[in-house]
């Protein structure tokens, strides 16, 4: 198995990891039964606008720290070049996240115009970010399997 598919396996399984342990702090500290209209919309504001840094922060030291401990088992450096079938790879897994983005967008903005709760546009802006960092990840290691 090459670098690129243990990083990527590795990114999968901290997406995870940091998505459900962030949810798991932030309902067990803000349970969200009894909110209000505008309150609703405070606590997902903050709920988005504060993952995305704990998730970045946590990218960033979990990949060093993944690199770190292949470079110490292996003694194989991380290469320091992406040829062309790594920037191929990159802009279709690149390609297959917006798109799954963009159809979590637009349903979530099909949920508006269906009069639902604020509550639910937000779960599945937040769901569509999940799913398209996955499909990324996953388009990835499909394309690196195949070598295409």
């Amino acid at each position: 198995m090459s670098f690129q598919e243990k990083k990527n396996i590795v990114s999968l399984i901290s997406t995870f990891l940091i998505f459900g342990c962030y949810c798991l702090y932030v309902f067990q500290k803000y349970p969200f039964g009894g909110l209000d209209q505008a309150d609703s919309f405070s606590f997902w504001g903050s709920f988005i606008l504060i993952l995305i840094p704990v998730t970045i922060a946590a990218k960033i030291i979990i990949s060093i720290v993944f690199t770190i401990i292949y470079r110490i088992a292996t003694s194989e450096e991380e290469p320091s070049f992406a040829d062309e079938l790594d920037k191929l790879i990159e802009l279709k897994a690149t390609r297959n996240s917006h798109y799954v983005f963009v159809l979590g967008f637009l349903l979530a903005m099909g949920s508006q115009v269906l009069d639902m709760q604020p509550t639910v546009m937000f779960i599945i802006l937040i769901s569509s970010g999940l799913v398209s960092e996955i499909v990324g990840v996953i388009t990835q290691l499909y394309h690196y399997r195949k070598g295409v």
